[in-house]
């Protein structure tokens, strides 16, 4: 959550034309009472592009599923994975873990709801119910709704006790569980999600498991994406350097100008590009110091590759 939003994405789909992005988690609230378009708009070029939903009541899901269908998304996933008090507090996200049934319900709304795939994200438990038997009960009363796709974060979550950021890393990493749940429902597509940084572990992971989802590691390093194409996706297509990814996103800065959007909402995705290469810092520095400011343009863009040129 604010982070993969549409201009993230859109830099994103420079680097790579497979890949399935995300959109940050909305709730059903947001959506039904709230600016839906605000949060429903995209841009045509993200595709593939899925709408994650927070949310617990099957109607209220039922409705977004069609909206989301309306605005032409890709897919529709079902966040159960969470463990924010903001969550917490609303019944929906990790807390969701606890009950299976209610979880079935709403997948099965969002089903008959629309045509798209609808597909749900969770953790492997929550606090003290992080059995194995928990997590097999879970998945396989979830799959009675008809999902088939199950995106697995390897770590339960901790929801008494630990903050959202602690959520993400101090609980332990159990990937052999994920790859057990592959191998006791071998018809569903399991997807892998939890703590992974390189294609390496990615190809390491697709040998027991169906996919792989990167969240952290593509924003902090978002050139990890150009490699994706040629490993993952048998694409064999000529590596775009750093440089030219920012290029590529000029004339999408450009039009969102124009449109009043602010420099500063959109440059902060590119903001890693260079990251561990010569001349990153200042690339960094600059747009960072210089992109809020009003009236802040392209040429600000402009200036900071020239630093990194200036290293090469």
């Amino acid at each position: 959550m604010d982070w993969t939003d549409k201009h993230c994405r859109m830099f994103h789909r420079t680097l790579s034309k497979n890949a399935l992005l995300y959109s940050e988690m909305v709730t059903t609230g947001a959506l039904i009472f709230g600016d839906k378009h605000r949060h429903l708009a995209y841009n045509e070029g993200e595709h593939p592009v899925a709408l994650q939903l927070g949310g617990g009541d099957p109607a209220d899901l039922a409705k977004c599923a069609r909206l989301a269908e309306e605005y032409g998304y890709d897919e529709i996933n079902l966040n159960v994975g969470c463990p924010s008090d903001r969550v917490q507090n609303n019944m929906i996200g990790a807390c969701l873990m606890e009950y299976p049934e209610k979880v079935r319900d709403c997948m099965s709304a969002m089903l008959d709801a629309a045509t798209i795939p609808v597909t749900i994200k969770h953790r492997l438990g929550i606090d003290e119910l992080d059995s194995d038997e928990h997590l097999h009960h879970f998945v396989d009363t979830v799959k009675a709704s008809g999902c088939t796709t199950f995106i697995v974060h390897a770590r339960k979550a901790i929801l008494q006790g630990l903050s959202p950021k602690q959520n993400r890393d101090v609980p332990p990493l159990q990937y052999e569980r994920v790859y057990q749940l592959k191998q006791l429902f071998p018809e569903l597509e399991i997807i892998l999600n939890g703590g992974v940084k390189t294609l390496d572990e990615c190809q390491h992971h697709l040998q027991h498991i169906d996919g792989v989802m990167m969240g952290r590691e593509a924003y902090q390093n978002p050139y990890i994406l150009a490699e994706v194409d040629n490993r993952l996706y048998d694409d064999n297509h000529a590596l775009m350097s750093r440089i030219e990814s920012v290029e590529a996103y000029l004339p999408y800065i450009e039009t969102q100008l124009k449109q009043d959007v602010y420099l500063n909402h959109i440059s902060r995705h590119i903001l890693n590009i260079f990251h561990g290469m010569p001349g990153g810092k200042q690339f960094r520095r600059l747009i960072s110091e210089q992109a809020h400011k009003p009236g802040a343009g392209i040429e600000v863009i402009h200036q900071a590759l020239s630093k990194i040129k200036d290293f090469t």
